[in-house]
């Protein structure tokens, strides 16, 4: 089983809900407002120079950074799933712009539904 974390716009839920609806993928947590950031359009030899305490550098960056709202999927899937549902989240999230997310995929040792007791990817049907 894949563990797959998911770090998405906001305003992409509802698309993407329906597209892991439609692939066939309907179970998953969505936490509803998170913040966060990638590295953004930040200059890396003004990022290290602010990093040393380098003054110019600190005031070209500006002010701190600033953290933008994101939605976070956890979605638990079986192994042959994680493929489509990777390129799922993709394909319902990608705009070609700083900031369509971030997709993590981790393995899953067990699963255990708690009403049943059923164990492993019975658990996840």
């Amino acid at each position: 089983m894949k563990e797959i974390t998911a770090v998405i716009r906001m305003r992409k839920m509802n698309e993407t809900k329906q597209a892991l609806i439609d692939a066939g993928i309907s179970s998953f947590t969505a936490m509803g407002r998170v913040l966060g950031r990638g590295k953004g359009q930040v200059h890396f030899d003004i990022l290290q120079g602010a990093e040393k305490g380098y003054p110019e550098a600190i005031e070209q960056l500006g002010g701190p950074p600033r953290l933008v709202s994101k939605r976070y999927l956890t979605i638990i899937v079986p192994d042959e799933m994680k493929q489509t549902a990777v390129d799922t989240i993709i394909k319902a999230n990608q705009t070609g712009k700083p900031g369509d997310g971030k997709i993590f995929v981790s393995n899953i040792l067990d699963s255990v539904r708690v009403r049943t007791g059923e164990t492993g990817e019975e658990a996840l049907v």
